[in-house]
């Protein structure tokens, strides 16, 4: 859930629902929901609590309770994605609505996995420390020079991107990682905590049955569910050619795709000039 609604009551989500609805509602014009001959004689600018249910598919009575933050109202996620069709919600209009009425909008997975902007894979090009960018598979969209000079068999010429089948399939490594079990046991912890919402997506089981079955350690650490989030702090690594290397590690996530997690590992000489 987003950080801003954690500490929100049940009741006062249901009335910033009803509110962000209503004001949806008055800012659209008829016009702009694709009604014509309404009538020019309006007390408001903007649609009736009719014409919404209309084009939403639901009863006037049952749209006016939503509005009006009733507690004896549930919302399936077919009807908001009707009420968001309705009131022409762009993605962060749409992504607010399910967040604040705690369902998991069914477009989802589709904006999830569309092409990474070009503008995000030139910044990811662009930083001096080792980066890269990971999906909500936790697999590699893209990632830098230096992020492929320090991880030899996974970014570096390797076929598979996925970063937990290199952490806990690759021979590599182990060895390329100080305290492997440590990281492994917490990397698991925190996938875990990051698909907990998508454990409909087909590809993401797949992925966590593959590994189950290949990985005693990553069947060890999933069965024991622990669920953590991701945290920055220092990692360590015993690179072949490079010796021991030392980086703190922060992440951030790009604007408008929260199915995308850039890391960046900052290091002596990595840092402003």
């Amino acid at each position: 859930m987003n950080a801003t609604m954690t500490g929100m009551s049940e009741a006062d989500r249901r009335r910033e629902l009803g509110g962000f609805l209503r004001a949806r509602r008055e800012a659209l014009s008829p016009a702009a929901a694709g009604l014509h001959g309404g009538g020019a004689r309006r007390r408001t600018p903007g649609l009736r609590r009719e014409e919404v249910a209309q084009l939403g598919g639901l009863s006037v009575t049952w749209y006016t309770w939503i509005e009006q933050g009733r507690r004896d109202v549930s919302v399936s996620a077919a009807a908001l994605d009707r009420l968001a069709g309705a009131l022409r919600l762009d993605r962060a209009g749409r992504a607010y609505l399910f967040e604040l009425a705690g369902r998991r909008d069914p477009e989802a997975g589709a904006a999830e996995d569309a092409a990474v902007p070009e503008a995000v894979l030139a910044a990811v090009a662009a930083i001096a420390c080792p980066a890269y960018l990971l999906d909500r598979r936790w697999t590699a969209r893209a990632w830098n020079a230096a992020a492929a000079r320090l991880f030899t068999g996974w970014l570096d010429g390797a076929a598979d991107r996925n970063l937990l089948r290199f952490l806990f399939l690759a021979p590599g490594a182990r060895g390329l990682i100080v305290d492997w079990e440590g990281r492994a046991r917490r990397v698991a912890a925190e996938f875990h905590a990051a698909c907990g919402p998508h454990l409909d997506d087909p590809a993401l089981r797949a992925l966590v049955g593959e590994l189950r079955r290949r990985s005693g350690d990553f069947a060890r650490f999933w069965d024991a569910y622990g669920v953590l989030g991701r945290e920055g702090g220092m990692r360590s690594f015993r690179h072949p050619e490079q010796g021991l290397l030392h980086y703190e590690q922060v992440t951030f996530e790009p604007a408008g795709r929260p199915d995308l997690t850039l890391t960046m590992l900052i290091g002596p000489g990595t840092g402003p000039g």
